[in-house]
């Protein structure tokens, strides 16, 4: 694929750490990412909404510093998103997010419908979903964009943010899936899912009409499943900084290189080297 776009779906919010304010939100830093990744040749472009304050104000800027158009974002009245992150000692964060915020208000937009119909990937979560408002927008972008167009749902469950509702309606509009091993048993539970890892990952693949699953284990390394494929890599040391990003970095890597027309495995090690450089640093995106 020679001039794809790539478009991150949802939430945009900024990281507030005891040492100050970083931008993120997983859908930019996924889009984050494929713009520092990908050639000059794709087009990147985020969709979602913001405050009408300064926060609103310097997440067009980053976006645009990272390489990410910003015309398909929306300015509301409501303040753009934050969320208080708390980092232990070994470099895991905790997340307490602010009540309706910017991105709980998203709406599609009929003149959106252009750049929907140019889509080649989307990566969209649930946490953009925990609206009724947006979880109806997210679909509705999603019900526009052309069925050969790859679908990831980077699940992002951040509790008590999400429903089985939000779940099943995303899984049924997604062909690819990216979830963690702390998500993994809410899926086990919600679909009765038995086995190994293999099994479990299968059964998901099969029952959603899916291309691939892809699950990630921290230090324990990271699965990734196809029909035809099944990529398993150990987890390499890394001195942690924080994990922050890493798993919107995974996905961000492993998209480019699907769509770059690279096999699963070889697009699953450049996943999980992006994702460990990620945790190496602070900041979700190359860069910092």
């Amino acid at each position: 694929m020679q001039h794809p776009t790539v478009v991150g779906l949802g939430e945009i919010l900024w990281d507030v750490f005891p040492d100050g304010a970083r931008f993120g939100g997983a859908p930019a830093n996924f889009i984050g990412n494929v713009a520092g990744v990908a050639d000059e040749s794709w087009e990147c472009q985020m969709v979602g909404v913001v405050g009408d304050d300064d926060f609103g104000r310097q997440s067009l800027e980053r976006l645009r510093e990272l390489g990410v158009g910003a015309e398909y974002v929306v300015i509301d009245s409501h303040p753009t998103g934050q969320v208080n992150v708390d980092v232990d000692e070994r470099g895991v964060a905790s997340y307490r997010f602010a009540d309706d915020a910017a991105w709980d208000h998203f709406a599609f937009h009929e003149e959106w419908r252009p750049l929907a119909a140019r889509i080649d990937a989307v990566c969209f979560g649930s946490l953009g979903q925990r609206s009724s408002e947006s979880h109806a927008g997210v679909l509705e972008f999603l019900d526009a964009i052309p069925a050969q167009a790859l679908r990831v749902f980077d699940i992002n469950l951040r509790a008590p943010h999400y429903t089985s509702e939000v779940i099943d309606a995303s899984l049924s509009r997604a062909n690819a899936l990216k979830l963690n091993e702390e998500e993994l048993p809410v899926l086990q539970e919600l679909y009765a899912l038995e086995g190994d890892l293999h099994d479990q990952l299968h059964q998901l693949l099969l029952s959603f009409g899916l291309r691939w699953v892809a699950l990630t284990r921290g230090a324990n390394g990271s699965l990734v499943l196809s029909a035809d494929e099944f990529s398993v890599l150990r987890g390499e040391p890394v001195e942690v900084v924080d994990t922050v990003g890493a798993g919107d970095a995974f996905t961000a890597a492993l998209v480019c290189s699907l769509l770059s027309g690279e096999s699963l495995s070889s697009a699953h090690r450049a996943a999980a080297a992006l994702a460990a450089k990620i945790c190496g640093q602070a900041g979700a995106t190359l860069g910092g």
